[in-house]
Parts: structure tokens; C-alpha cells; sequence
């Protein structure tokens, strides 16, 4: 498989550190020139995004962030591979990466996208059914419930050929990929969890950071301050959250289970 590695222009530093790490564990990355939400136009980012979303209005680094991961999409389809590999530059992979993202012998049938990132706090839980060996010591499962963050996961050829024939989207690329709540596109996308994980974006390790956040996390605190709109914003997500709830209540009683995902070392 290929591994696009999605990197900005201004920031060698990030991809002096990314190619180290792979180089560390026999992995070659391809680099796609990341859109730039400091300099591009409105337009250019505007243009492919609703006035408003499931989650409110979405922040320009996070409108970048999914043009930038289009650009990836495209890149793959150009080339003969029945899977990829998409990684943001941020991301620190396990030992494991290198014998996994080699090739996609390990994939099952019928696997679109498969999640290979732990995000978020330590023991996050996401439903998953239909778990299966995938490897040695590694689990595949059906993802049934929220788990955002998108720096690492495989798309097979019909899942980008998908994404791809979007020509608007309302939600941070994150969501659009891995969110049951709020994702038109979830269902159809059928996304996998790998089990344990596999990589984790450097601000979850504990490490002092060498890559920072900032690029994108700038652009979000003006949406994040206090105010009546951010309120509004945070009962509507929560009132998503309780619109999925029947369906997983149904899912849990059909055999699916909420795991905790952990990254392996």
C-alpha cells in the first residue's frame, strides 16, 4: 500500500520528524502538499462547504484540514493499489506499522475504512460488532458508535471513488469519516476499527511535543469561547448523541460490545 503523509509546506519540521519515524520502521511515505488555511483563499475553502453542519460552523484550519485529505483521495485513485494508507503529520505509529501497512493482505473483504488511530483519552470505548482476527495479535471491528480524529486510517478504492464524488461537505473530515452521530456518509462508509490500535497523534502520547497542534487549533478557539452560540452548539451535539442511542441500546442487545481501545506498544 502507499502512506500519503499529509504535511504543510511551511512545516519541514514536521515531515523531517514523520520520515524519521518511518524510515525507523522500514516505511516509505508520499507526501501531499497540505492546503494551507493561512493563506488560501475564502473562496477556495469556502466553496466546498455547507453554510452550517450537524456540529455548527466549521473552523477554516478544519476546512483545510479535509481539502488537504481530498488531495490525498485523488493522489490514491491515480494509482493502480486497491488500498491506502493516510496519515496526518502529527502522528507517532507503533512498532506494529511496520509489518501491517506494508500491504493489505490483512484486510478483509468488504473492509472500506479501517481506523487504525486510538483518539482521545486513555480506555476511550467505542461500540464495535462483528470482531475478528485480522492478524497475528491484531482485531478487527465494526464501528457502531463515535471515534473522531482522522491522522491514520486505510481507505479501499470504492470508499475514496465515494468521498470523492462529494461536492459538499458540512462536517470536519474527523466526522465525516468516523462519527455515527452526525455523518451522512457513515453507514455507507461502514467503518472498522483496528484492534489494538495502531497510532495516536503526539498531543494524546505524553512525550514532549516535537510537532504542535497549532496550525488548526488556532483557528478553533474563537468558536470554543463562551458564548450563546457555542451553548446552542454543544446541546444540539448532545442531542445527537441521544438521537443514536436507541440504535445502540438495539446493537448492544444483538452482541456488539463497547471495547476499549488501547495502541499497541
Amino acid at each position: 500500500m502507499h502512506i500519503y503523509l499529509i504535511n504543510l509546506g511551511r512545516r519541514p519540521d514536521r515531515l523531517a520528524a514523520m520520515t524519521a519515524r518511518a524510515e525507523r520502521l522500514g516505511l516509505q511515505l508520499e507526501r501531499v502538499e497540505a492546503v494551507d488555511a493561512a493563506t488560501a483563499e475564502r473562496e477556495t475553502l469556502d466553496r466546498w462547504f455547507a453554510d452550517g453542519g450537524p456540529l455548527g460552523e466549521i473552523p477554516r484550519g478544519d476546512k483545510a484540514c479535509l481539502l488537504s485529505h481530498r488531495l490525498a483521495w485523488q493522489k490514491f485513485l491515480a494509482c493502480g493499489d486497491a488500498h491506502a494508507v493516510f496519515l496526518e503529520d502529527d502522528v507517532v505509529l507503533s512498532r506494529a506499522a511496520g509489518e501491517l501497512l506494508p500491504n493489505d493482505a490483512w484486510i478483509p473483504a468488504g473492509a472500506s475504512v479501517v481506523k487504525l488511530e486510538h483518539y482521545g483519552p486513555k480506555g476511550q470505548r467505542v461500540l464495535l460488532r462483528g470482531l475478528s482476527a485480522a492478524t497475528d495479535g491484531f482485531q478487527l471491528g465494526r464501528m457502531l458508535s463515535r471515534h473522531t480524529g482522522a491522522a491514520a486510517y486505510i481507505l479501499s478504492r470504492p470508499a475514496a471513488e465515494l468521498l470523492l464524488r462529494q461536492t459538499r461537505f458540512d462536517l470536519p473530515v474527523d466526522h465525516l469519516l468516523f462519527n455515527s452521530n452526525n455523518s451522512a456518509l457513515f453507514d455507507r462508509l461502514a467503518p472498522w476499527q483496528l484492534l489494538p490500535a495502531i497510532a495516536r497523534q503526539e498531543q494524546f502520547v505524553g512525550a514532549q511535543s516535537l510537532i504542535d497542534k497549532s496550525d488548526i487549533e488556532g483557528t478553533r478557539k474563537p468558536l470554543r469561547a463562551l458564548s450563546p452560540t457555542y451553548v446552542k452548539r454543544e446541546l444540539v451535539r448532545f442531542g445527537y448523541d441521544l438521537k443514536l442511542l436507541p440504535r445502540q441500546i438495539a446493537a448492544l442487545l444483538t452482541g456488539a460490545r463497547f471495547i476499549a481501545v488501547r495502541t499497541a506498544t
